[in-house]
């Protein structure tokens, strides 16, 4: 048997699948739940309260959805993955979109921060792999705050900024900056190798071998 607590955050959560937050009365969410008026005050402190745990159930689906993104041997795919699926995510669930990352009034949903960490994670995976060009935490924070940007855009203004195109050459640009270009990468890894060979060579610890040198030309592609 469901508590009270249960039916108001399911009926609210219904009637935000055809309603904006703000213009769902707490009479209406009420009335679904089959719960007195005062309840939604007993539970949640006010409407704000009950919006913001609302919020955190969406981030549970958002963040399960994205656990479940395919992970292969490309990070830096892998983040472009986890972008398309977030825009997936807003379009099927315009209002609940908007309500977990555009909150007003307090408190705001905490859940953010694990949406945030597990963009970490796969940012930690780029630059295990030697794909990532600044610090982590900015990383995170500018594909982020891209992604949300573009998917507020694509429901405010679909007939402007509806196409998907938009979306996959912010992508592209946002995670390119971030990430760099595969075969940019490659060569500066060979220049790296090679560096270091030479290195070797003029304290006389390392000189340039044979394998060195198959290794700088493999990567440069020549």
């Amino acid at each position: 048997m469901t508590t009270a607590r249960e039916r108001i955050l399911e009926a609210t959560t219904q009637l935000l699948a055809s309603s904006d937050a703000l213009a769902i009365s707490t009479r209406a969410i009420c009335e679904r739940a089959k719960v007195g008026g005062p309840e939604i005050y007993r539970q949640f402190g006010d409407k704000q309260g009950l919006l913001a745990a609302v919020a955190d159930l969406g981030f549970d689906r958002f963040l399960a959805n994205k656990r479940r993104n395919p992970r292969t041997d490309d990070p830096v795919a892998d983040l472009r993955t986890a972008w398309d699926s977030h825009v997936t995510f807003a379009l099927a669930n315009p209002h609940l979109y908007r309500l977990m990352f555009t909150p007003s009034g307090e408190p705001k949903p905490q859940a953010v921060k694990e949406a945030q960490a597990l963009l970490l994670e796969a940012l930690a995976r780029c630059g295990d792999a030697g794909r990532l060009r600044m610090a982590p935490e900015l990383a995170g924070q500018s594909i982020l705050a891209a992604n949300v940007g573009v998917c507020i855009m694509m429901l405010s203004f679909p007939e402007l900024f509806g196409s998907l195109d938009i979306s996959q050459a912010v992508r592209d640009a946002v995670i390119g900056k971030v990430a760099g270009d595969e075969q940019e990468d490659t060569r500066i890894e060979a220049a790296t190798v090679l560096a270091r060979a030479l290195a070797g060579t003029l304290t006389g610890t390392a000189p340039v071998d044979d394998a060195t040198i198959e290794q700088v030309a493999r990567a440069l592609g020549s």
